[in-house]
């Protein structure tokens, strides 16, 4: 009996690794090209898996150690982490706002956009508003409106509405035997806001957390039954969240204009 539930495990093993969910692991997303990426991120989020749209980012980092051991990867994959969470979060808030109004959907908004121009002036807080109430929209009509070119040597650009991706800031490379979102570190590293040093990248990731929290607490008012709508649940969110990224962007600069004049 012992040889024969080893036959069986031997048998069954392979079988779970390479069909993980149906053996209670995570579920196995195809990113063999890069039309494969972008078909995997529409799955993730009809999956419930949102949080897992940061495994199909690919952020090069530098062979850097830091004066408390941490290396610029590790650093990276620290962020990489509280994006996650904070997708997993904007993926329940909207689920439940959804569930909250369901007689409504973001076509209904105007209000909300009317309520937040009123209220500041017109920013573009009612643009959080609404993508909180459909955070991942965007994924969706991605096929329609993004178009892939294989560069042929490891590369591809991406194109939406026939533009380069924020203004050329995105583009997909190969690594590891699979293809991923890339950004052109070279574009980037240079800037006056990316990250340098390890208190940088920490900073960076308590940012994504502080953004979070913000979402648990509009989740819990949504959950108290304080908004009569869903243009009136936009709208604060808008502000509140809209405040929030303002501030933590404000500490940001600070902090780098800080290290830049010490330098």
């Amino acid at each position: 009996m012992r040889e024969f539930s080893r036959t069986i495990a031997a048998a069954i093993t392979p079988l779970c690794l390479s069909l993980a969910a149906g053996c209670g692991g995570e579920q196995a997303y195809d990113t063999s090209t890069p039309e494969a990426v972008v078909v995997s991120a529409q799955e993730m989020v009809r999956n419930g898996d949102a949080s897992r749209l940061p495994e199909l980012i690919h952020i090069d980092a530098r062979d850097i150690q830091y004066e408390d051991g941490v290396t610029e990867a590790s650093a990276i994959a620290e962020v990489k982490g509280k994006l996650s969470e904070l997708l997993g979060r904007m993926w329940t808030v909207g689920e439940t706002l959804q569930a909250r109004f369901p007689e409504e959907s973001i076509e209904s908004l105007d209000e909300a956009v009317e309520m937040v121009n009123d209220a500041t002036g017109g920013d573009w807080t009612d643009a959080v508003g609404r993508v909180l109430s459909d955070p991942f929209r965007f994924v969706e009509q991605s096929q329609e409106r993004l178009e892939i070119i294989d560069l042929g040597d490891g590369t591809a650009a991406v194109l939406w509405d026939d533009e380069p991706a924020l203004g050329g800031f995105v583009a997909m490379v190969e690594v590891d035997g699979g293809w991923k979102i890339g950004i052109p570190i070279e574009l980037v590293r240079d800037t006056d806001y990316w990250p340098q040093t390890r208190w940088e990248w920490s900073v960076v990731a308590s940012m994504l957390l502080s953004i979070e929290n913000t979402l648990e607490d509009f989740e819990r008012m949504v959950d108290g039954d304080r908004f009569k709508s869903l243009s009136q649940a936009s709208a604060y969110a808008g502000r509140l969240l809209g405040e929030s990224v303002i501030v933590q962007g404000v500490i940001y600069g600070f902090m780098k204009r800080d290290v830049d004049e010490s330098a």
